[in-house]
């Protein structure tokens, strides 16, 4: 896998989960090929944190996807995990890469591509704009809805993978796969499908069959 694999990042959540319980589910999703899993959990504790993350690192290992942890860049070094995730309020990108080691990854959200361009260019390795549906996952995002132009804007204006989020389904992935973007990330839709594998795998799809069909080409990206 490479170091920005990002076609699918599951993202977290155990009252979606209910009652499955969270590892049961991403070791589901990664058994269906998941290349990464971020650990969102904006109620816990930095000690709750560094539990879970005790018990996700294994799995991700086992399966040879990345653990980004969600804003907390402090859990995501002392634990080991491969990256950190953060949003506009967070710790500046260029303070997170300096107190970073070499190999760990920063992800940032914004939807403004600008705001991505120098995101890029202060050390991110990829970037999560949304929300391209609407939301039901995130109160704070709850009446965004930036739709797949915007999407595809973000994209084209860096050369870092950018990630769309935000009502992402298997009815609306392939919409997303024809923009410029690497990837989906999701919390309902794996963590609330009746079956994650099959769910993951169809998450995929669009983006393994794209890269797939990316030989011969100069830069990979494909029109809106």
């Amino acid at each position: 896998m490479s170091a920005a694999d990002v076609r699918l990042i599951v993202i977290t959540d155990a009252a979606i989960a209910w009652p499955r319980s969270v590892s049961d589910i991403v070791r589901q999703s990664l058994i269906a090929g998941a290349p990464a899993v971020q650990l969102r959990d904006k109620a816990a504790s930095a000690r709750e944190l560094l539990h879970q993350v005790d018990t996700l690192l294994p799995l991700t290992r086992q399966y040879g996807a990345r653990l980004f942890v969600n804003d907390r860049l402090d859990v995501a070094l002392l634990s080991g995990a491969d990256g950190v995730h953060l949003g506009p309020d967070d710790l500046p990108v260029a303070t997170a890469r300096k107190l970073a080691p070499a190999g760990f990854l920063i992800g940032y959200s914004t939807d403004d591509p600008a705001a991505a361009v120098k995101a890029e260019r202060d050390g991110a390795d990829y970037i999560g704009c949304g929300a391209v549906f609407g939301t039901t996952s995130k109160i704070e995002a709850s009446a965004e809805r930036i739709g797949v132009e915007r999407l595809d804007a973000v994209a084209r204006a860096v050369t870092i993978p950018v990630v769309g989020i935000g009502g992402i389904s298997a009815d609306n992935v392939d919409e997303v796969a024809r923009t410029a973007a690497s990837g989906v990330a999701v919390i309902g839709a794996v963590m609330g499908a009746a079956d994650p594998l099959a769910a993951t795998r169809r998450l995929l799809e669009p983006f393994s069959r794209r890269r797939a069909g990316r030989a011969g080409t100069t830069d990979g990206r494909e029109p809106l």
